[in-house]
């Protein structure tokens, strides 16, 4: 009963913080002054760019992290450790880091030769989305392998026996049982693009109406002293993050019932 009371105390010391955090910022609450900065055409052109650039960087980050996790999950190959690893790359180097590592490369040759003969990233729209996706992939990838691991392989050895090649069983058995977990994961995959900053903003820059997602613009507004916009503006990101999080609660929740 003991350790029940301080696990739970734990718990409830986390939330304080976070929630203590939270209302601090309204102390500096303005309605008038909300309204005036939400609907200002600079940050309605963050908010829309932010949505825009994570949903494809998600989108893109997940079509090459389902076959991945689905790989690292089921099958034993030469260098699968070493990949392995290299997953963990975002998540143990700062996605400033990153973003330099992404900018240096731009300026290698080949690198400057995809920039002048295909797609220019530095400082545009699809350096945002690059960055992002460079994030973000390698969780997503983590986050679905995690779910697959969960699933017993005897469903696919049976449906193998039965004459069911293993594309089909892929996406007949793996992905219908992985359901739930593969939407969790696009979730917080997009919620981590929709607030990431250290990469974006040393591939991308701060341009005014051009790449300045709300994340920058939060560290613009600050590093103005604009003490009441920057809580605007981090009111909107919290609410975007919160209320995905809680649709998803709910889908799941809804998914479950239904299997």
């Amino acid at each position: 009963m003991i350790f029940k009371r301080l696990a739970i105390l734990f718990s409830i010391s986390i939330f304080v913080i976070y929630f203590g955090l939270f209302v601090t910022l309204f102390y500096y609450w303005d309605g008038s002054l909300f309204k005036e900065i939400l609907l200002s055409e600079r940050t309605l052109y963050s908010i829309k760019l932010s949505l825009s650039a994570a949903t494809i960087a998600s989108i893109l980050g997940l079509i090459i992290a389902i076959p991945s996790a689905y790989a690292l999950s089921r099958y034993e190959f030469i260098g699968k450790d070493i990949v392995d690893t290299i997953l963990e790359l975002p998540m143990i180097v700062s996605p400033a880091a990153i973003g330099a590592m992404t900018l240096i490369f731009f300026t290698t040759p080949l690198g400057d030769w995809i920039q002048n003969n295909y797609i220019q990233f530095v400082f545009t729209f699809y350096g945002i989305v690059l960055a992002q996706f460079i994030t973000v992939t390698g969780i997503a990838t983590r986050l679905i392998k995690a779910s697959m691991d969960e699933i017993p392989t005897r469903y696919e050895n049976v449906a193998a026996s039965l004459g069911v090649s293993p594309f089909k069983a892929f996406f007949t058995i793996t992905l219908p049982l992985s359901k739930n977990g593969i939407i969790a994961a696009s979730i917080l995959t997009w919620a981590k693009a929709i607030g990431e900053f250290g990469a974006t903003i040393t591939v991308a820059g701060t341009m005014a109406m051009k790449t300045e997602t709300l994340p920058i613009a939060i560290f613009l507004k600050l590093a103005n002293a604009n003490i009441e916009g920057t809580v605007v503006l981090i009111m909107v990101l919290v609410g975007i993050g919160l209320t995905t999080l809680y649709i998803v609660r709910v889908l799941v929740k809804r998914s479950s019932k239904i299997w």
